[in-house]
């Protein structure tokens, strides 16, 4: 059903389609995000990391392709040969010779069934290798969890911070431009030169490009944001806005704790270390001899049937166990565990590496969590004075027992102000991110 009404001869579309309705469906309204929302939509959607997890299945498959080494392999060959002549042997001075013992056309079958039975532990140790991989890939898998989670706190924040710089550069542009039309007031009358209205005509200029800019930030920002959250690049967006923090109160001592028991940098490390010593078994298993069992089916014959001739058996059987051994290759084998060795050697200082860095990483968020802290309840003091500051200038320059400079200026601290308090207040939130992504939480 459609509505309509006349209006100077015209029809105009019914209200409810104009702001209900967006190509034939209802408009969707922007979405606004909790801080634990962005995270757990991120940690379920972002492509990076879903393309990491196939790593896991990657490193399951190789577990199931060491776990086959332990079991007997099958394979089977055909092949034809010929020969130039009837094969015969001869015997000089016995009558009858040459004696035909073959064919020219041979042809042949053979199934085979081959059972490693020792390798010098080179299976065992592959296939232990392989069940370190999926560990492996798992850890990692939690590392980028982390990282993510620190990523989208980030970007949501910096929603927040870019919509604070708009409010801020919005209220700094509106009060230029009235101090910008009082200004001109004041000319017309011949109470100010023109060098104080053109002062105060180019910084409501300068606010407006100010605010411009603030607001492609903001939307730069909300970009940045559905990025992350694997959502449309101009997707509507919103975040439910943070005013309050709560102290921390643990200690440096604690953290660095906590982040050597959670941190799976910390778990990934230890497996490489139990990798390394795998790899040094298996390169020790080359001092080993192999033992390998054989069985062969043969079918032959002097057609491709293969089902026997005058100089062929129709079916056959062979079973062998095989010892191979490389007793010298000039050091290879040995320099070859020597560099798994030096490997292992490097996993570990790694370690000790990435123990400093986790306790400079605590201290660098630690310090800024202080930092930020402190200045919140500061920064918001100069808010407010700013705020009075404006005021009393103002008030002044109406009086004109100030100059159009003095209000400019307190407009440019008042701003300043604003952006250092809400610059702290993120600070804070981001910093106390930082903490729980160096202690191995989110």
């Amino acid at each position: 059903m459609k509505y309509s009404v006349w209006v100077g001869g015209g029809c105009a579309i019914c209200l409810l389609f104009t702001l209900c309705f967006s190509n034939g469906t209802l408009a969707k309204e922007k979405k606004v995000y909790t801080l634990e929302q962005c995270v757990k939509e991120a940690l379920e959607n972002n492509w990076k990391l879903r393309a990491k997890k196939e790593q896991i299945d990657q490193a399951e498959y190789v577990k199931k392709q060491a776990q086959a080494d332990f079991l007997p392999k099958l394979s089977t060959t055909y092949g034809y040969k010929r020969y130039g002549f009837d094969q015969e042997v001869f015997f000089n001075g016995i009558p009858g010779t040459p004696l035909k013992v073959g064919t020219q056309n041979n042809y042949e079958w053979r199934g085979t069934v081959t059972q490693p039975i020792f390798t010098g532990f080179a299976i065992l140790s592959a296939y232990r290798l392989s069940e370190l991989g999926i560990d492996q890939k798992e850890l990692e898998v939690q590392t980028q969890k982390l990282d993510l989670a620190l990523e989208a706190k980030t970007a949501y924040f910096s929603i927040l911070t870019a919509d604070m710089a708009v409010e801020t550069a919005l209220k700094a542009a509106e009060a230029l431009e009235s101090h910008a039309e009082e200004a001109r007031n004041f000319y017309k009358v011949g109470m100010i030169p023109i060098n104080d209205l053109l002062e105060s005509q180019v910084n409501a200029s300068n606010a407006k490009h100010d605010l411009t800019s603030a607001r492609n930030e903001a939307r730069l920002a909300r970009s940045n944001f559905n990025s992350i959250l694997s959502r449309p690049v101009n997707a509507e967006v919103e975040v439910e806005e943070i005013s309050v923090h709560t102290p921390e109160k643990g200690n440096f001592q604690e953290y660095v704790e906590i982040a050597f028991k959670n941190r799976p940098e910390m778990k990934l490390i230890d497996v490489n270390l139990l990798q390394t010593d795998q790899q040094i078994r298996l390169s020790k298993s080359k001092f080993y001899p192999e033992v390998v069992f054989t069985w062969d089916y043969i079918k032959q014959g002097d057609t491709p049937s293969v089902s026997g001739g005058e100089f062929h058996q129709a079916s056959n059987w062979e079973a062998t166990v095989g010892l191979e051994w490389t007793i010298w290759e000039w050091g290879k084998t040995y320099y070859d565990v020597k560099q798994q060795q030096s490997v292992k050697n490097e996993v570990l200082k790694s370690k000790m590496e990435l123990e400093e860095q986790i306790q400079l990483q605590i201290k660098d968020a630690v310090l800024d969590l202080k930092t930020a802290e402190e200045n919140i309840p500061i920064t918001q003091k100069a808010v407010e004075q700013g705020e009075e500051n404006l005021r009393v200038s103002r008030e002044r320059f109406k009086a004109q027992v100030s100059t159009s400079t003095e209000v400019l200026d307190a407009q440019r601290y008042l701003t300043r102000a604003r952006v250092n308090h809400f610059s702290a207040l993120f600070s804070y939130h981001l910093a106390h991110a930082r903490l729980l992504r160096a202690t191995g939480t989110y």
